[in-house]
């Protein structure tokens, strides 16, 4: 639901720098904000869709934006399929948007390209950019400078049926070995289980470098390392071994939150856009939320997150940069999540909103703090592509987890050397 299909690849790159060299007006960064004629200056905003109460919220932070900023016309743009493409595209060509969305696992490289215009010198102390959680804004930082700023994130908790809980006679887990002990309890030897799971790196990432190792080191895969091979076995364990867990899939159902609400699942690793959904699709179901368990002793949860960035072409720089530090500022960032589809990424709109103490999303909020943030470099995308492939079979029990995990290794790193 937030993973979006996108490699980088050099030829792109270079396209995508050239694009640059030939787009930027001279010295546009710095000047003040000017009325053309006595019309207000456009500034284009682009965007993939959402829902419509998503879109609503922010058609009406646009419009407060607008009120207090005569002198500025933003045009949104919605782009419903292949988001990164079409941006890429249009990037090239010279016609990209002044601001547009940026997610965390597709940064580093569009970063690198030197299409997304370094923001340090727009920023000002009331700003306030250590409000931001720290996870978050390094998603979108480069040796010190700052390329975005996070819009809002969803990290992932523990979405428990309490009803089952209490039928089984057990208590919410705190550690991983907890869970496993609880799911035994909770699991009907049927078409009812314990836990729901999502076996693919973006939901397993915290879980795999668990133990102290690395998924990615030095841009390159490294998931056959030992420690992420222990990390991840009582994941597969828990699926073949114990048979107390099981994908969606396996009880014909689409994701771990259609999972849940059917009742097939007792507990799952969700983020908060599995809210609005249980809320609206199963209205009868009681559940309760709570952190992640921990591995080992150590707290741990995925956070995915997506910035407004500035194009470093744009002519707009200054009304651009007006209209990014209104949307991740502290005013438009409240009406923005005020309706909790997103989470804000500023820790004091949080408080204001009351999420750190809310009943469930209180523990998502307090994983953004530790999360590990769907990022690591620029070769990512191929990364965790070559990873999904093999960790299915191992999944599946067609392969064993060192020899699919050092195969997908080995072709991701032949892959990447090839760029």
């Amino acid at each position: 639901m937030f993973k979006k299909k996108w490699v980088a690849t050099l030829g792109v790159s270079a396209l995508l720098v050239g694009g640059i060299l030939s787009g930027c007006s001279e010295d546009s960064g710095d000047k003040a904000i000017k009325v053309d004629g006595g019309k207000p200056v456009e500034v284009t905003l682009a965007g993939w869709g959402s829902s419509p109460e998503e879109a609503e919220l922010l058609s009406q932070v646009l419009k407060d934006f607008e009120d207090k900023h005569p002198n500025i016309k933003v045009k949104h743009e919605v782009i419903a399929d292949q988001y990164m493409d079409v941006v890429k595209t249009r990037l090239i060509g010279g016609e990209g948007p002044d601001v547009f969305y940026l997610d965390a696992v597709e940064a580093p490289a569009l970063i690198e390209t030197g299409v997304v215009e370094p923001l340090n010198k727009y920023v000002k102390d009331d700003f306030d950019v250590n409000d931001f959680e720290k996870p978050l804004i390094e998603a979108f930082q480069k040796d010190g400078t700052y390329y975005g700023f996070p819009k809002g994130y969803s990290t992932l908790a523990l979405f428990y049926n309490k009803k089952m809980f209490a039928d089984a006679g057990v208590t919410v887990p705190t550690t991983w070995d907890e869970l496993r002990e609880v799911s035994k309890k909770l699991t009907d030897g049927t078409n009812v289980y314990g836990f729901g799971q999502n076996p693919e790196l973006a939901r397993a990432y915290f879980i795999a470098e668990s133990y102290g190792g690395k998924v990615v080191v030095d841009n390159k895969a490294n998931f056959a390392d030992q420690k992420v091979l222990d990390a991840l076995q009582p994941y597969v364990d828990q699926h073949l071994v114990e048979k107390t867990a099981a994908q969606p899939s396996d009880v014909g159902t689409g994701w771990t939150g259609e999972m849940f609400g059917q009742g097939k699942a007792a507990m799952v690793i969700e983020g908060n856009w599995a809210i609005p959904y249980l809320d609206s699709t199963f209205p009868d179901i009681d559940y309760g939320m709570a952190e992640v368990p921990t591995i080992k002793g150590k707290k741990g949860t995925m956070a995915f997150t997506v910035a407004y960035v500035m194009n470093a072409a744009s002519e707009k720089k200054e009304a651009a940069w007006e209209l990014m530090s209104y949307l991740t500022g502290k005013e438009g960032m409240e009406t923005w999540t005020s309706k909790g589809f997103e989470l804000p990424s500023r820790k004091s709109v949080a408080e204001k909103l009351g999420y750190d103490k809310d009943e469930l999303r209180g523990a998502l909020v307090a994983g953004a703090s530790y999360a590990t943030v769907w990022s690591n470099g620029t070769n990512l995308p191929i990364i965790f592509n070559n990873f999904n492939n093999q960790f299915v079979s191992v999944y599946l029990g067609q392969a064993k987890l060192a020899d699919a995990l050092k195969e997908a290794q080995d072709t991701a790193n032949k892959e990447i050397d090839k760029q």
